[in-house]
């Protein structure tokens, strides 16, 4: 920790000097002034989100119709507003909670009862823009990855409470990705902290299929791929893993550290095809097939892309661990580290289905689990929770986007269409 904070003293300081020091992009006043540890004169009482009345009670009994293992329960911890991906804080009953939209939620459970009596934005003061991504570093700095920036907040978890939070401008805005690359599209951002120090990041590419001229960019960048970077700075950023259309979902497996993502599948080639992905990264440089195949599907020279058909293909290729139903949206996934469920969950992967937008008789929202072999690698997928979709009317009132653990070997889910998070817990037989 010692080394983290001369190293929060340094950057700090060094924001002096650096900070939106580039003409092409509008400064954020609020954001500058915090980096030089001056107050912004926001509004001290911050508004919170309602946790009771008739929007509680019915997301309540929406909860009934979900379907479950039997011995597990699932129950509405908190009410979040577009809520996607989560960081659970390492030391505090809290959590964060990223949005597609300008805010980042801090969730407190302040007596322990496994519901949230608190749900607040955190740091209104700065401007944030498409916040989907939250994570933590080893010695609890908290990391938001916007679609082009990425921010460091210092002990998050007990300076969360006023308007101004000491922050770090990790990268610049237009850092992340060379900006005429930006788009509304795929740029919902992911991370992790691993046991290397290094924050990794998922960059989806913003088209359906990449035209031919975008590939090496694409590759080069590490647009349609994972980055690693140092996450106080930025330095250091290189491409680790590529060859994926949009990487949505990503965890690390504790026990061999290989990274996993899941990734979404090409659009307009009809229901049921081509499949989407769960990806595991074993070494730097490895090629994940887009834009030639999704799972085994091939869509170089499909429908889809006709112009890629005659473009040499990347040797050495990886393809999927897990070939999902296609326009599932898989999206968030965890790999579950508690030990209250039973021993088949333990070592496993959830994974978040976010649910169809384009497939003639929706499917998707609901959750999957897939076991690991002794080998590391994933065994048979299976459905773990369902019952977000109306059978009858097919009709969503829910979607989930991601899956966290919690200390007690419960796990949160995210629904951004609820705008809620829910526990799943496991009571026994």
């Amino acid at each position: 920790m010692a080394k983290s904070n001369l190293f929060v003293k340094s950057a700090l300081a060094s924001a002096l000097l650096i900070a939106f020091s580039a003409p092409s992009f509008a400064k954020d006043e609020n954001l500058e002034r915090i980096s030089q540890f001056k107050t912004t004169n926001t509004a001290i009482d911050i508004p919170t989100v309602p946790q009771t009345g008739k929007n509680v009670e019915q997301l309540k009994a929406n909860l009934k119709k979900i379907k479950l293992p039997e011995g597990f329960k699932i129950e509405l911890y908190a009410v979040v507003p577009d809520a996607r991906y989560m960081a659970v804080a390492p030391s505090t009953n809290m959590l964060f909670v990223g949005t597609r939209k300008s805010t980042v939620w801090a969730v407190t459970d302040r007596n322990g009862d496994n519901t949230a009596d608190e749900v607040k934005p955190f740091a209104p003061s700065i401007k944030f823009k498409n916040p989907n991504g939250v994570c933590w570093t080893k010695d609890g700095f908290l990391i938001v990855v916007e679609s082009n920036r990425v921010l460091n907040f210092p002990a998050a978890e007990y300076f969360y409470e006023g308007p101004d939070v000491a922050v770090i401008t990790a990268v610049q805005q237009g850092g992340l990705i060379p900006v005429e690359e930006e788009s509304f599209n795929h740029s919902g951002r992911t991370c992790k902290v691993a046991d290397d120090g290094k924050l990794y990041v998922t960059l989806g590419q913003p088209y359906n299929v990449q035209p031919k001229d975008k590939i090496d960019l694409y590759n080069k960048t590490g647009i349609g791929g994972v980055v690693r970077l140092n996450p106080f700075d930025g330095s250091g950023k290189e491409v680790y893993a590529m060859g994926m259309r949009n990487p949505a979902g990503m965890d690390i497996n504790p026990k061999d550290k290989t990274i996993w993502t899941t990734d979404n599948q090409v659009d307009g080639l009809g229901d049921d095809v081509p499949p989407g992905e769960l990806n595991r990264i074993t070494k730097a440089g490895q090629h994940f097939g887009f834009p030639f195949y999704n799972g085994k599907y091939k869509v170089a020279g499909s429908p889809a892309a006709p112009e890629l058909k005659d473009v040499k293909e990347p040797a050495g290729m990886v393809f999927p661990q897990i070939e999902f139903p296609a326009h599932q949206a898989q999206l968030g996934m965890s790999f579950y580290t508690g030990k209250a469920f039973p021993k088949k969950y333990q070592g496993g992967i959830f994974v978040a289905a976010h649910g169809s937008w384009n497939r003639t008789v929706p499917s998707g929202y609901l959750l999957n689990y897939i076991p690991l072999n002794a080998d590391g690698t994933a065994g048979k997928s299976e459905v773990f929770a369902e019952g977000f979709l109306d059978a009858e009317t097919k009709r969503a009132f829910g979607r989930p986007v991601d899956v966290a653990n919690l200390p007690d070997g419960s796990i949160l889910v995210s629904d951004d269409f609820a705008g809620a998070l829910y526990r799943i817990s496991y009571v026994g037989n």
